[in-house]
C-alpha cells in the first residue's frame, strides 16, 4: 500500500489520504527523496561526465530507491495519460529541487472528516511543488 501511496505522491506531487496513512507516508518518501539528494550533483549529471566511481554510486541509490518505488507512474496531461519514469523524476527533479534543504519535503494539511466513517483527511504534498491550480 505504501509503495503505491508513495508512486502517486511523486507522480502527482500531492495526494489526498488518511491522517494515519499521510504520517507513515512522509516517513517512506522523505527517506526516498534523501537518497537522491545525498548522491549530490551526480544525481543529475549526464552519464557521460561521471567517472565509473561516480557511475556506480549514482546506480546504487537508484536501485536503492527503485526497490521502493514502482520504475513508471501515468499521469493525465491534457486529458491525455504520459508515461513518467518515477526513479528519473527523484533524481533529476526532486533532488535538484531540494538540494540545499535538510529535510521537511513533505507539507500535511489537513481537511476534516471523510464523510462515512469520520476518518481524518488530508492532503500530503511535496514542498515547493509546482502544482497546477485549477482556474476560477
Amino acid at each position: 500500500m505504501f509503495k503505491n501511496l508513495a508512486a502517486n505522491l511523486v507522480t502527482h506531487e500531492r495526494i489526498e489520504t488518511t491522517d494515519a496513512k499521510a504520517k507513515e507516508l512522509r516517513r517512506v518518501v522523505e527517506r526516498l527523496i534523501t537518497k537522491a539528494v545525498r548522491v549530490g550533483d551526480l544525481a543529475y549529471r549526464p552519464a557521460a561526465d561521471l567517472s565509473p566511481a561516480e557511475q556506480a554510486s549514482r546506480l546504487h541509490a537508484q536501485r536503492l530507491v527503485s526497490r521502493f518505488l514502482p520504475r513508471f507512474g501515468v499521469r493525465l496531461e491534457a486529458g491525455a495519460p504520459k508515461k513518467i519514469d518515477l526513479v528519473e523524476k527523484v533524481f533529476c527533479d526532486l533532488a535538484k529541487r531540494y538540494k540545499g534543504r535538510p529535510g521537511g519535503y513533505t507539507r500535511i494539511t489537513k481537511l476534516g472528516p471523510r464523510r462515512g466513517d469520520n476518518a481524518p483527511m488530508v492532503f500530503i504534498e511535496l514542498v515547493d511543488a509546482e502544482l497546477s491550480k485549477p482556474k476560477e
